[in-house]
């Protein structure tokens, strides 16, 4: 698509005093671009510059290929509409009053005639923006955010081609940003509507712009797709605060969060171990007194977060497995655990022969906590000879680590444990019985780790790290112990 919009070196601002210095830039048809940037880096002049309310002292803006200054007031209306940031109204009109006067600059003639089509698209913009049942109120009676819809109506009644925003979600609830964003996000798809859009939301401008340009101090610092842009090291320099990049669950766009310098609840050295471990015929608990940073394969909080409750949860051989994520909740709260707060796994191992041992490191230590059998053992490289059939997990494995992971150690930690489960299995000679080749786990195995992220900084968790070897020596040790319980009771 060809640009709606080309900037070549543009300075400008108020009393002569330029705020933005030497600007350049384009913007494509139909696309969507944020302008991100603190306070007084030139956001709103940039914006006001372009849509002709501020002159500019140097430089070139072309639109369609034609010069800013060669377009009259109504000849630019019908190219470029504005929504301001505070929106006011200076006389008492209805809402539908207020949306009619977008279509000004498409009346011809001395004699304003409303036409068929200037009502139709009113009533089609007043629709989409979700205002229609407003339309006899006066514009004066409706709340910040309702209002705010009313002028994106009015400034859509001018079917422009390119829209001018500043700051467009500032008075609305979250359901309206949504719906407001994903609506322009549709005009520009379906339309091929230009929007050019001021925001402070640095994860909204991520998810639903093509494009961003970040401002600093009136210059450009990078003008690129949002990934690029919202860099942790640039954000940071740019905004001049602690924040943290990380991947948004749904969609492939970057979030951002904030870290703060203050603590939810005081940190005391706190060290995971067998005081808060709790074990009795229905099920192990495990109960932090602080929120623990978790990857998991629970049947509940798996993923990744943040837990404090952790259950591991004994049914029989011949429990039904065909809704066990609602069955599992239902349990919970039964029992007076909230499952979104929750690690929940499921093993059909006598609980009472689960393995639990704190190994200490230099300036760390690890807590593991394993209930494990091999009644359902499978060869993983044979798999595809075993039918579909859900049981129990027999083999759940707990980590929970007194030190402060990376990502990165998680992940490695997870590998490492695997492989030591691997290495057990195969040392105490449990085979696959369909395949009769050694095992390489059970069919529904499960894995949690923890870490409390305090203390020593642990970056990383590969089988010869420091991180690594205690937790290769605490799950095979752990296991093997556990494995050997299992099989006694079974000859029992």
């Amino acid at each position: 698509m060809g640009n709606m919009l080309t900037i070549r070196n543009l300075s400008g601002g108020y009393g002569g005093q330029n705020i933005i210095k030497g600007i350049s830039f384009s913007v494509r048809k139909g696309e969507l671009f944020g302008i991100l940037g603190p306070n007084g880096s030139g956001k709103t002049t940039l914006l006001k510059i372009i849509s002709g309310i501020l002159p500019y002292e140097e430089g070139d803006i072309s639109i369609k290929g034609r010069q800013l200054s060669s377009f009259s007031p109504k000849e630019l209306a019908k190219v470029i509409a504005v929504l301001p940031q505070h929106t006011g109204q200076a006389f008492s009109y209805t809402v539908k009053e207020t949306v009619s006067l977008g279509r000004y600059a498409h009346q011809k003639g001395w004699f304003h005639t409303w036409t068929s089509e200037d009502e139709a698209i009113v009533r089609t913009v007043m629709e989409q923006t979700g205002i229609s049942q407003f339309h006899d109120q006066q514009i004066h009676q409706l709340s910040g955010g309702e209002r705010q819809r009313v002028f994106l109506a009015q400034a859509l009644a001018q079917e422009p081609e390119i829209l001018l925003l500043d700051e467009p979600t500032n008075h609305l609830d979250l359901s309206y940003q949504k719906e407001f964003l994903d609506l322009l996000k549709c005009w520009t798809k379906e339309r091929e509507l230009t929007v050019i859009s001021i925001f402070h939301d640095l994860n909204l401008a991520s998810l639903y712009c093509d494009r961003l340009m970040l401002l600093s101090k009136g210059k450009i610092s990078i003008n690129d797709n949002p990934n690029e842009v919202l860099k942790e090291e640039r954000i940071r320099e740019v905004y001049h605060t602690a924040i943290q990049k990380q991947p948004h669950p749904k969609v492939a766009k970057p979030q951002m969060v904030l870290l703060p310098d203050y603590q939810e609840e005081e940190q005391v050295p706190f060290q995971v171990d067998e005081r808060f471990l709790t074990i009795s015929k229905e099920f192990i608990g495990l109960f932090s007194p602080i929120p623990l940073r978790t990857m998991s394969s629970g049947v509940t909080g798996s993923g990744t977060g943040w837990h404090r409750t952790f259950i591991n949860r004994h049914v029989s051989q011949n429990y039904d497995c065909s809704n066990h994520r609602r069955e599992m909740r239902d349990f919970l709260k039964q029992n007076g655990f909230e499952p979104v707060d929750t690690v929940g796994m499921m093993t059909a191992v006598n609980l009472e022969d689960a393995v639990y041992q704190l190994f200490r490191g230099d300036g760390f230590s690890v807590f593991v906590v394993i209930t494990a059998g091999a009644g359902n053992a499978v060869d993983v490289s044979r798999s595809k000879e075993h039918q579909v059939i859900t049981i129990p997990g027999t083999i759940n494995t707990w980590i929970f680590v007194n030190g402060n992971m990376t990502e990165e150690a998680f992940i490695q930690g997870i590998m490492t444990a695997t492989e030591a489960k691997v290495k057990v299995l195969h040392d105490m000679e449990i085979y696959d019985p369909i395949t009769g080749t050694l095992a390489t786990g059970t069919s529904t195995d499960s894995i949690l780790i923890a870490a409390t992220q305090q203390g020593r900084l642990l970056d990383y968790a590969g089988s010869i790290t420091p991180l690594g070897k205690l937790i290769g020596k605490g799950v095979y040790e752990c296991m093997t112990e556990a494995i050997h319980k299992y099989q006694k009771r079974k000859k029992q």
